[in-house]
């Protein structure tokens, strides 16, 4: 009788474990989902800091002239009347060329 019971305890056990490992919930199934949520952390994070500087340009827009002006320079070629405007062109010869790799063949 004692074995028998002792058999069934084994085998509940055992099935117990197989749940654990390899069931719905399992162990391998939360280690799963952890690090999708460590991953979500981590962009939800990124994307925090992409917003509160998005937010600093739209309040700066919105109460400084000096950001709409800069914003305007850069963007759009902004010239104010009495400035005088220089576009500085390079020759296309003094533009820095990337050295000329040499080949390590066979013919000198």
């Amino acid at each position: 009788m004692v074995r028998w019971v002792a058999l069934i305890l084994i085998l509940l056990l055992i099935a117990l474990q197989v749940k654990l490992w390899n069931g719905h919930g399992g162990v391998h199934e939360v280690e799963t989902l952890r690090a999708a949520v460590k991953k979500q952390g981590e962009d939800n994070d990124k994307l925090t800091t992409r917003n509160q500087a998005l937010g600093a340009d739209v309040s700066d827009l919105k109460h400084g002239e000096q950001a709409v002006e800069a914003r305007a320079r850069a963007e759009l070629g902004l010239i104010k009347p009495g400035e005088t405007f220089y576009q500085v062109v390079e020759k296309p010869g003094t533009a820095e060329a990337p050295a000329p790799t040499s080949s390590t063949s066979g013919n000198p």
